[in-house]
């Protein structure tokens, strides 16, 4: 650096990262010129990141001076999307935070569904309920197996253990994290409780990624619940639109089928 710079700090990070990043700066810079650190996090779903992209729906800029907000906001411009100006710790929490809050909505849905089947209740016409109040919303309200990917539980520890380093143990999040372990368990519980044999029993599973229009199968919840029937003996038929060749090298011993609609033939469950 010869002269001044904007350092943006685009990454999901700890919170103090852009503290690290600008004293890392000053001691090793050797010019001493002056520079401004940013952070700018992300908020791109994968499926979903050209859309989301194009149509932001806010963009937040950390700071600890005002002398690079209207470069950020510059580029920015074109997008049309409200911007949120705020200090490089707040910043650095929203990402954090947002994703946090998004796991503990899935898990509470996933919760929820429980006490839905024991009073023969319908989870999604509760979710659909729940949803209409403006104060909650419909997304991520899906009763289901539980997040996966890389992005919510990686996230979701990273702000368990920040929470930690700076003297408060949130418990709420790691029962989050609790919630979402045993929901796989109690899924596949349900197929050994309505098989009672899963050996030689052939089991039709329709999607492979985490989530929809991705081939990552990274920590997908789909592919644990491949694994786990396999290791029973169950002989799996499965089909994804996405993930399949990504898929193969995880469950080699599954039987993948062209189409979705051939996923079912012959199968003892689905």
């Amino acid at each position: 650096m010869t002269s001044y710079k904007i350092v943006v700090d685009k990454s999901t990070v700890p919170v103090k990262t852009g503290d690290k990043v600008a004293e890392t700066i000053r001691r090793y810079g050797k010019a001493k010129v002056e520079f401004d650190v940013v952070s700018n996090p992300e908020f791109l779903r994968e499926g979903f990141a050209v859309e989301d992209f194009l149509k932001p729906d806010r963009g937040v800029i950390g700071v600890r001076s005002q002398r690079p907000v209207s470069a950020m906001k510059e580029i920015y411009a074109p997008f049309n999307a409200p911007i949120i100006v705020t200090d490089i710790n707040s910043a650095e929490l929203i990402k954090h935070a947002a994703n946090s809050f998004l796991a503990l909505k899935i898990s509470y849905i996933n919760a929820l569904s429980l006490l839905c089947e024991a009073s023969g209740a319908n989870v999604q016409e509760v979710a659909n309920g729940m949803g209409m109040d403006v104060r909650i919303g419909r997304r991520f309200l899906d009763a289901s197996l539980g997040f996966g990917g890389s992005c919510f539980s990686k996230d979701l520890s990273a702000f368990i253990k920040i929470s930690e380093q700076l003297g408060y143990d949130f418990r709420l999040l790691k029962e989050v994290q609790r919630i979402n372990s045993e929901q796989m368990d109690r899924f596949v519980k349900k197929i050994v409780d309505t098989l009672w044999v899963l050996k030689e029993k052939r089991i039709g599973v329709l999607g492979l990624a985490f989530k929809q229009n991705t081939d990552d199968v990274r920590m997908s919840p789909a592919l644990d619940v491949c694994q786990r029937l396999l290791k029973e003996g169950a002989a799996l038929r499965v089909y994804d639109p996405k993930a399949m060749d990504k898929a193969r090298s995880v469950i080699p011993a599954a039987t993948f089928v062209a189409d979705m609609d051939s996923v079912a033939e012959g199968c003892d469950a689905l």
